[in-house]
């Protein structure tokens, strides 16, 4: 019986997938395509999770000195026999990721940079002892690595050294080495995206553009630099007077399908571990992105699921990537939302396409100065994808699959729920027109409430995600009324009861059957809801915990709007 190999979800060590039984998806060939098409600075941005760690440590294990060449045995990059014989394990490799500098404060921020830095230096300890080296290159080195406390690593640096640190590692390296040095920086823009949402960018700012110009702008020890990040941020912002720098965005040819997982990656995937029939699902629900020309999965989510579906062949998807992205930006978003906004992402969400203008270049302070800026924001982060090819800076968006539009409609879920909490005597009123049996003025304010939120009627969607979303919102709003005992598919008499609701005080059972008719015949959809409370005895419940008087609603629901219908 064959193992199979283990999937590596969150192994992000390129070494470690290739000597521990992990499955590798061959990224070899960005190294040849980076030595072709030669910058002496390279900046890739691409959204979260779609394997720019990895491919920063694959660059890091076949440039380093000391290089074990055979974990590249069988790999494209093997078959490039010149340029393993000329550039494998050759240089010094400076290899640094910011991902974990996300402090409150800039102090503390400062501190894990500190931490990011002096733990790389450590790496070559042997500069301490090396007779290339001066006594006062060597004191430079040990400002890097302070000496530790209370056998705990304690990195401590003033900003002038921890701005100079990257070059003062590198011209030491060169120095040692004689050989000039490849530098490596992963999530360059986190330090950023978080000091704009603690309130200290334009210190981080000014730390990272020094750090950043010293070692990449006049480094007559670097051979070259590779940087990845979310955002492409403005070369005015940290960037200033780097002139060679080469700038590789999602929107880019070159590199396309060096991120991200191919048709073909994904179907050699499946086949492996025997789950081929679940390959249109896997398209349906993580596919969809364009970098360049290339169209490609989302490398966390298809090794996710297929780690659920060996398991389970019955596993349903899931939005794995809703709990690794950064939600603040889309919560701003609808926050900042217009009437005309929403009718665009409901627009979205049911599968169409939509026109914006998109500037790739901006500052994380400038992000949420408008809603130009958010939907650029959306785009570039992975939210939304381009459909073909930009006439100058105006792009078609679409969201790029189902997982995005689950995450847009949980979060908007959420929002809604927030904005309406707000009007307390609305939903006072609301809450008591189930009591009354009034059911114009329920049918009236819940179609006030879908007026401000969306609509869902893409028949890509699910019919159980948009029952799901409409039950969800008048969960939301019935939720408000202290003293009611509400609960959601409930088991009573023959099945289980959408909306369920005890009034101990007033000896009251209210149900509610949630329906939404693909044909958007309201009116016989609350006839069969109301048919399904009968049939399935749901008052059985009600009756057995002491209510006397129940309450029957069917509510139907199809797009934007719905209908009510009372029954006893």
């Amino acid at each position: 019986m064959q193992v199979l190999r283990k999937l590596p979800i969150g192994i992000d060590d390129f070494e470690k997938i290739r000597t521990s039984g992990f499955y590798y998806v061959d990224k070899t060939g960005l190294i040849k395509e980076l030595l072709d098409n030669w910058g002496e600075v390279n900046l890739f941005t691409r959204p979260r999770r779609f394997g720019k760690s990895l491919n920063m440590s694959m660059l890091q294990y076949f440039f380093e000195y000391g290089c074990d060449k055979k974990i590249f045995d069988g790999l494209e990059i093997a078959r490039e026999t010149k340029i393993c014989e000329e550039y494998m394990g050759q240089f010094p490799v400076i290899s640094i990721s910011l991902k974990g500098v996300i402090g409150d404060s800039y102090e503390e921020a400062q501190s894990m940079m500190c931490s990011v830095v002096g733990r790389e230096a450590m790496r070559f300890e042997f500069l301490k002892e090396s007779d290339k080296l001066s006594v006062k290159d060597k004191d430079l080195y040990r400002r890097l690595t302070s000496e530790n406390v209370g056998g705990e690593e304690n990195f401590t640096m003033t900003d002038t050294t921890l701005m100079d640190s990257i070059l003062t590692l590198s011209n030491l390296l060169y120095k040692h080495y004689n050989h000039k040095v490849i530098i490596l920086i992963d999530e360059y823009d986190v330090p950023l995206d978080k000091a704009q949402q603690y309130g200290y960018y334009d210190k981080m700012v000014r730390l990272v553009r020094n750090m950043f110009g010293q070692a990449l702008k006049t480094n007559r020890s670097l051979y070259f630099a590779v940087l990845t990040g979310c955002l492409r941020i403005s070369k005015e912002s940290i960037f200033t007077g780097l002139n060679n720098m080469k700038i590789l965005s999602i929107t880019n040819v070159r590199f396309d399908e060096h991120f991200g997982f191919s048709d073909d990656e994904v179907l050699k995937l499946l086949r492996y571990y025997g789950l081929e029939d679940k390959q249109e699902t896997v398209k349906k629900w993580y596919d969809g992105y364009r970098f360049g020309n290339a169209d490609v999965f989302c490398p966390w989510d298809v090794l996710n699921y297929i780690d659920d579906a060996v398991e389970d062949v019955n596993a349903q998807p899931q939005a794995y990537w809703l709990n690794t992205s950064e939600n603040k930006i889309l919560h701003t978003f609808l926050q900042m939302a217009t009437p005309d906004t929403m009718q665009e992402i409901d627009m979205l969400i049911n599968g169409e396409i939509i026109r914006k203008k998109i500037t790739q270049e901006l500052t994380y302070n400038e992000l949420y100065n408008n809603l130009d800026n958010l939907w650029s924001v959306l785009f570039t982060t992975g939210y939304l994808t381009q459909i073909s090819k930009p006439t100058g800076d105006i792009f078609q968006l679409a969201v790029p699959n189902l997982e995005v539009k689950k995450i847009f409609v949980e979060r908007i879920k959420e929002w809604f729920d927030e904005e309406t909490r707000k009007d307390t005597q609305k939903l006072d009123t609301f809450c008591d027109s189930f009591v009354k049996a009034n059911v114009n003025v329920i049918e009236s304010q819940l179609n006030a409430y879908l007026d401000t939120t969306i609509g869902i009627h893409d028949y890509s969607i699910k019919q159980v995600l948009k029952e799901n979303y409409y039950h969800g919102l008048l969960v939301g709003l019935l939720k408000h009324r202290a003293g009611w005992l509400l609960s959601s598919n409930e088991e009573s008499g023959e099945g289980y009861c959408d909306i369920m609701i005890k009034i101990y005080k007033k000896k009251m059972g209210i149900i509610i059957e949630v329906k939404c008719p693909k044909d958007g015949d309201l009116d016989a959809a609350c006839v069969d809801a109301l048919a399904q409370i009968e049939m399935n005895k749901y008052e059985s419940r009600l009756l057995k915990d002491g209510m006397t008087t129940i309450l029957k609603y069917g509510i139907a629901f199809y797009k934007k709007e719905c209908k009510v219908v009372f029954g006893r």
